[in-house]
């Protein structure tokens, strides 16, 4: 049986830890405004925060692979309470860029280690497990531009000081995970002495190689068109309908809150009819809402923002569990470099797409990336690995 306690103690980490990320992209209108930046040095900022991530996360997973850390899950909420801390109050662009790199390295801890974790305390239903995971965090993501309009957009951005009381409590959500994953890591050694055991992997290497260039390029279609919504929605909302930036974090909160229900319902539809489904409808099937987007009044735009948000999260838990299967012996590695990779293509995607902005207009943007879901036929390609272990 799964571990409740833990799994809800992840949740609730994971949405702590990202309602304090999700603070950066929430406050880019007022920073922009502050600083005198233009969308291309707003998208630097999601460059340098997005890399930080990505580089070190695979990084950590392999090192927690290899040597288990217990405490490591604090010691990423300590970089992203400094990152925060700073953030709050630097008044030039060096110094906001040390801060996101600070939040960063924060996340590029807490994903990869956090999903090992939930994937161990899940045990034969690492599927729930991982969905209530997931949740936790796009939740936390949710409600984190709407606390921005409610406590940082009237009064300034050093408000933003105010969210280390999330920080505190993710510490203290961090508790039990903590005291669980030292009592497993016990147990775990002292089986190891008594006994060995291997796991086989279900596809050959070079297939195995192969599936998982076919997910990156699945990741690649996904999160492009995810940072042009989390980094330049609010913008766009500014600047064709004419929105207030206050009204802009809710309709940015309403995309939000659909990528959490979205992942809600893809792990368990995942279990039950198989990674590759999930990962073939959610892709592929966004691209009709994007590609209607930029075509319609602000209304329909919400709507539809919000479908494609829910299409394009349910993705995610799949996928990192069909790649977690193909390597089950190294959890915290894959974990790493998909949490990674995801980072990576939306930073540079947010600076690319930022750049375009500034030359082309906000509008030009939504309309080359309406097309990138239209990437997902390639799941195509994907073995059945639910069919293989039945055939076995």
């Amino acid at each position: 049986m799964p571990a409740f306690h833990v799994l809800l103690a992840l949740s609730a980490a994971h949405c702590l830890n990202d309602l304090l990320q999700s603070v950066i992209t929430a406050v880019y209108p007022m920073l922009k405004e502050d600083l005198g930046l233009s969308f291309g040095q707003i998208g630097l900022i999601t460059l340098v925060y997005q890399l930080a991530a990505s580089i070190f996360q695979p990084v950590v997973g392999y090192a927690f692979d290899r040597r288990p850390f217990v405490g490591s899950l604090p010691a990423g909420m300590c970089c992203t309470a400094a990152g925060i801390l700073m953030f709050a109050f630097c008044s030039t662009l060096p110094g906001i860029l040390a801060a996101v790199f600070m939040v960063g390295i924060g996340s590029a801890t807490l994903h990869p280690e956090a999903s090992r974790i939930t994937s161990l305390a899940g045990h034969e239903r690492r599927g729930f497990a991982q969905s209530v995971f997931q949740v936790g965090g796009n939740f936390g993501g949710s409600i984190g531009p709407l606390l921005v309009a409610v406590i940082v957009a009237p009064h300034g951005r050093r408000y933003v000081a105010f969210f280390l009381i999330f920080a505190a409590l993710c510490f203290w959500a961090m508790t039990p995970i903590c005291r669980w994953y030292g009592r497993y890591l016990r147990e775990l050694r002292t089986a190891e002495n008594s006994s060995e055991s291997s796991v086989s992997l279900p596809l050959s290497k070079r297939r195995t190689i192969f599936v998982i260039a076919v997910i990156i390029l699945l990741i690649f279609s996904k999160y492009i068109y995810m940072a042009s919504l989390s980094s330049y929605y609010t913008f766009y909302l500014i600047d064709r309908f004419g929105v207030s930036v206050s009204q802009s974090q809710i309709f940015l909160f309403v995309f939000v809150v659909s990528t959490a229900i979205g992942t809600l319902v893809g792990g368990p539809v995942g279990d039950r009819y198989g990674r590759k489904a999930v990962i073939w409808i959610s892709i592929l099937g966004t691209a009709p809402f994007s590609l209607l987007m930029p075509h319609v009044g602000l209304a329909l735009t919400v709507v539809l923002s919000f479908c494609a948000g829910f299409m394009l999260s349910s993705a995610f838990p799949a996928i990192l569990l069909y790649a977690q299967e193909l390597l089950p012996t190294k959890l915290g590695m894959i974990s790493g470099l998909f949490f990674g990779f995801a980072f990576g293509v939306g930073g540079i995607a947010s600076a690319v797409l930022g750049s375009l902005a500034d030359s082309y207009g906000i509008e030009a943007v939504y309309n080359f990336c309406a097309y990138t879901p239209l990437l997902g036929v390639v799941a195509a390609f994907l073995p059945d690995l639910r069919a293989r272990r039945a055939g076995n």
